[in-house]
This record gives structure tokens, C-alpha cells and sequence, in this order.
């Protein structure tokens, strides 16, 4: 009567693969949750600049105008918030908003997340 089942070996070989697997996997995972919070990020920054232009517009307000979020909020089909900002982030804890010309900027990661300028430099 023979036992079936896995040796020792077979089993180390096994976890070593998936181990190695994880390696490669977890650092591309993370790269590519980090390009796509970035990216988000930046869109609601247009998102809001557009939506600052609008409301500028409708209500004739000069370039220098200053700007609040509560202004700017129905201009927005919902409140943007920043994913880097986890569940916690609101509008304003994400963006600043200053004047009607100025671009919004993103309070959570403001050296990663700028919105790039129309006008080539």
C-alpha cells in the first residue's frame, strides 16, 4: 500500500514560486496604483479649473476674482476629492482654490499632482 501525496520539496518548490511571483507582482501593483491616483488626481484638478472658468462666466467675475469651493460645487457633476487622500479626503481637504485665473492645487500631494499649464513654456 503506497501513500499518495506531496514531498517536502515538492511543497519549498511550490512557495518558492509563488514567493518569487509576489516579488515581481507587488511592485508593479504599486507603481500602477500610484500612476493611477496621480492621473485621477489631475483630471479633477481640470475638472475644477474648468468648472472655476464657468462659474466665472456666469456670474461675471473678474480674473482676480477669489473663488470657494461652495462657489464652484454645482458647477461639478459630484465632489472631487483626491484618491491619494484615502476615505477621510474631502473637497477641501483635497484642492485649494484661490482666484478665477489661478490653476487649483491639490493640498495632499502638491509636488506630484500639478496641473501643467495651457501655454507651452
Amino acid at each position: 500500500m503506497r501513500i499518495k501525496g506531496f514531498t517536502l520539496v515538492e511543497i519549498m518548490i511550490v512557495v518558492g514560486l509563488i514567493g518569487l511571483l509576489a516579488v515581481i507582482a507587488i511592485p508593479n501593483w504599486v507603481h500602477a496604483r500610484t500612476t493611477s491616483q496621480t492621473n485621477a488626481c489631475l483630471n479633477n484638478l481640470r475638472q475644477i479649473f474648468g468648472a472655476t472658468q464657468q462659474w466665472a462666466l456666469d456670474n461675471r467675475q473678474a480674473p482676480e476674482a477669489p473663488v470657494t469651493p461652495e462657489e464652484i460645487l454645482p458647477y461639478l457633476r459630484s465632489a472631487v476629492v483626491c484618491p491619494s487622500g484615502g476615505s477621510a479626503a474631502t473637497f477641501g481637504t483635497s484642492y485649494t482654490l484661490t482666484t478665477v485665473t489661478n490653476i487649483p492645487t491639490c493640498r495632499i500631494a502638491p509636488t506630484v499632482h500639478i496641473l501643467p499649464s495651457d501655454t507651452p513654456s
